[in-house]
């Protein structure tokens, strides 16, 4: 892309300058080749600063999709954002939906008040980039789990969401650290997963009452103690990939629910890395990765 095939529109201010985008690209290469070619740190450092909007809302993740007719304003000197928050990053957002990258000790949804959870924690970044619209809550992680989920800004793309879960989401995966060294390279473990009065999910290879749930794995690195998997889900249950890997004898690292915690009040080594969709209103493909987490790694060494 150059710059040619965006359009400049003046502005009364040389702080900023808007660009109604041509041609489809990510938003940092927009960024660099709209501001004459600027350098990558530099274009990166506009957009951590909260320096562009496009169609109004604040992004800040390269490789969010520019779409042409969209209208992108980027300040050269942005002053840095009025909150950043180390409970969340958002990966991508637009007038439907936004995905985030959760962090630990983060609910899904607020339980009682005060407490700390993602729903209240958007509806505040809706409320300061001045959008007229709430987070609904399409799928949940447990609060000691970290990484991407996806929350609805209406209800009907929330329904939408939950009307068709499977047909939607074409692939969502997990990274995890279990206990113990995996003998087999990779897997499959299939149960009925059942809620009881204390809180804690059972599992039964036959028909408890429960629901159907199905796991496979396989193997990234084995280490002395540890070793580092990759999960898919075919089913959604709650705590399930924390109640199959005690099934078959190498808890998730740190669950003290269902394995062995290592130090009280660690998090546990669970984190959904891979999230692919249907875009419910645009029928777009999105895909969305993230690192694999720095203290997933020390387990290791």
């Amino acid at each position: 892309m150059n710059r040619n095939h965006n359009h400049k529109v003046p502005r009364a201010t040389d702080r900023s300058t808007v660009f109604t985008a041509r041609e489809q690209s990510g938003l940092l290469d927009f960024v660099m080749h709209a501001l004459d070619g600027i350098s990558r740190n530099k274009a990166k450092g506009i957009l951590t600063k909260g320096g562009v909007t496009v169609d109004g809302q604040v992004q800040t993740h390269h490789e969010f999709r520019v779409l042409p007719g969209n209208v992108v304003t980027i300040s050269r000197h942005p002053q840095p954002l009025a909150e950043r928050t180390p409970h969340f990053d958002i990966v991508y957002e637009d007038p439907y939906l936004v995905v985030v990258d959760k962090a630990p000790g983060v609910l899904s949804m607020g339980v009682g008040a005060g407490s700390l959870n993602m729903k209240s924690l958007l509806d505040r970044h809706f409320a300061e980039t001045r959008q007229r619209c709430t987070a609904h809550v399409v799928h949940r992680l447990d609060c000691r789990t970290s990484g991407l989920m996806v929350y609805a800004k209406n209800t009907e793309v929330q329904q939408q969401f939950t009307n068709d879960w499977r047909g939607i989401v074409t692939d969502r995966r997990y990274v995890a650290v279990v206990d113990g060294v995996m003998e087999h390279d990779e897997g499959r473990v299939e149960s009925w997963l059942k809620d009881t009065p204390n809180m804690k999910v059972v599992s039964s290879r036959v028909d408890n009452g429960g629901k159907r749930a199905i796991t496979t794995w396989r193997v990234l690195e084995r280490a002395q103690e540890h070793t580092l998997i990759e999960l898919k889900l075919f089913t959604g249950r709650k705590n399930q990939i924390r109640v199959h890997m005690a099934d078959i004898g190498h808890p998730v690292t740190g669950d003290g629910k269902y394995g062995r915690q290592t130090k009280p009040g660690s998090r546990h080594c669970l984190h959904a890395i891979k999230l692919e969709f249907t875009h419910p209103v645009t029928g777009q493909q999105l895909h969305f990765e993230t690192p694999i987490p720095d203290h997933f790694l020390r387990c290791l060494t």
